[in-house]
Formats: structure tokens, sequence, C-alpha cells
């Protein structure tokens, strides 16, 4: 599994449609990635919003899981303006490090469509990769400023939606539904109380290799799931939990401690 791919991985199940806040929000997210059981990262994200602009950031430290997921590091960043009903990316950063190599991504966002992507070292189009279009570049978002949702109550409402997403090298669509409520009580993680789950849809448009097992079985998956919780009284909601299921066993994602 590639660090790029990864990065994607870890991040499906988290998007964004936002009404505005009015406070102030300086909050800290961690969480711990699990496959089959077997951690494999741990990352946390820091969240900024001061009503008129946002900021995320994402360091994740990857343990490593043989030849599927190689260890390293990761760190990811959005920014742009908060206002009125949603968050609108303008700035896009990721950077991976892995057996000794260096992935970056940098791209703009003006308006909800790209302005302007570069990635280092460049993808190689390959005769199987589906290439980009310009049509493929509006109507998008980020996956981090997609990482959370903003809403005024923890309903189902959260869940009914689609979100474009360009990660600098594809563009795919997410989907998701309402699939019922539920109430965390582990103490082990960093939050108690009721949550919401979302069933998610992964569509992919562009820039994915047709032969990827990652693609394509992500895109007959039918068992994509995310638990969201409330961050206080912000009114945002993040993920409690996201689960995955693969012939690997469960990719998961767990909340283990949040401050705001």
């Amino acid at each position: 599994m590639t660090q790029p791919r990864f990065a994607v991985l870890a991040a499906l199940a988290l998007f964004a449609c936002p009404p505005a806040i009015a406070a102030e929000v300086d909050a800290t997210a961690g969480y711990v990635l699990t496959l089959g059981g077997i951690n494999i990262a741990t990352m946390n994200v820091d969240l900024r919003d001061d009503g008129a602009r946002f900021g995320l950031d994402l360091s994740a430290n990857v343990a490593g899981l043989g030849a599927v997921v190689a260890s390293g590091t990761a760190k990811a960043s959005a920014s742009g303006s908060s206002t009125g009903s949603r968050l609108a990316a303008q700035a896009f950063t990721l950077q991976t490090r892995a057996n000794g190599e260096t992935f970056d991504i940098d791209v703009t966002f003006a308006g909800g469509d790209v302005g302007s992507f570069k990635v280092e070292p460049p993808i190689i189009d390959n005769y199987d990769r589906v290439p980009l279009e310009r049509k493929h570049l509006t109507g998008v978002s980020d996956f981090l400023s997609a990482f959370v949702l903003k809403g005024t109550a923890l309903d189902k409402s959260l869940c009914d939606r689609e979100v474009g997403v360009f990660t600098g090298v594809e563009r795919f669509n997410l989907v998701m539904r309402y699939a019922g409520d539920d109430n965390a009580t582990s103490a082990r993680t960093g939050y108690q109380g009721p949550v919401v789950l979302c069933s998610v849809d992964y569509n992919p448009i562009s820039g994915h290799f047709t032969s990827s097992e990652i693609t394509n079985y992500l895109a007959d998956s039918d068992r994509i799931i995310v638990w969201y919780a409330p961050l206080g009284e912000t009114g945002y909601f993040i993920p409690y939990r996201v689960l995955l299921g693969t012939n690997m066993g469960d990719l998961s994602m767990v909340l283990t401690g949040m401050r705001f």
C-alpha cells in the first residue's frame, strides 16, 4: 500500500458540508489506526476556526505492517475561508515520508474549483490510469477540509450528503447515507455519548488506475462506516470511529482523545 494511498484510506470518511460557527474554535483530536486489530499508526488533527478563516493540520506516525503498509510519517494541512454555511478550502498540502522517499502534494482551490496542483515526484501516466479532465476539477474539496461536518444537531441530517474530493492525484466522490444511531461507551476512547452512523460509498472518477486492487475494492465495498460525535458545543462533528472492511481485516480508526 503506497503512502499517498494510505493517506486517502485513512481519510476516506472525513468530509464536510457545513453551516457556520459563531465562536472561535481551537481543538485537537487524536486517533489510533489499526489493521486486523494491529496498531499501524497514530494521528493528531488540529482545528482552528475564528469565524472567518479555518486551518486544519494533520500529523501521523505510521508504524507499518510488513509489506502492506510502509512505516513513515505523513503531514497534511488545509486552510481557507469559514463564512456563512461552509468551509471553503483555498490551499492544501500533503507530505509523506517512507522508505527514504518523500512524496509531496500542493493544491490550490478557488470557489470550489482546483486552481493549481503539483505532485513531486510526478505520477507516471501508465496506460491504465484514468485521465484527469478539467471538468473533474470543479465542485471539489480536499479531503482534510472535508474532515469534519458542521451542523445544528447530532442527527440523520449530518449523513445525507455527497462531496467531490480531489487529492492532488485522484478525483472521487463520497456519498454518505444515514445508517442509524448508537451510543459510545468505551472508557478507552476519547468520547462517551451518542453518535450517528453514516455509511459511505466511494465512487472513483479519474486519476486512479483501473488495475488498482484497492480502488476496485473500495468502489465495490458496502462496508465503509463512520460514527460521528459532537465536538462539544462548537457546532462541529468529528469521526468517533471509521471502519473499512478489507480483505486484510478491518481498517479501523478510533478517537483516543479530544480537546476543545
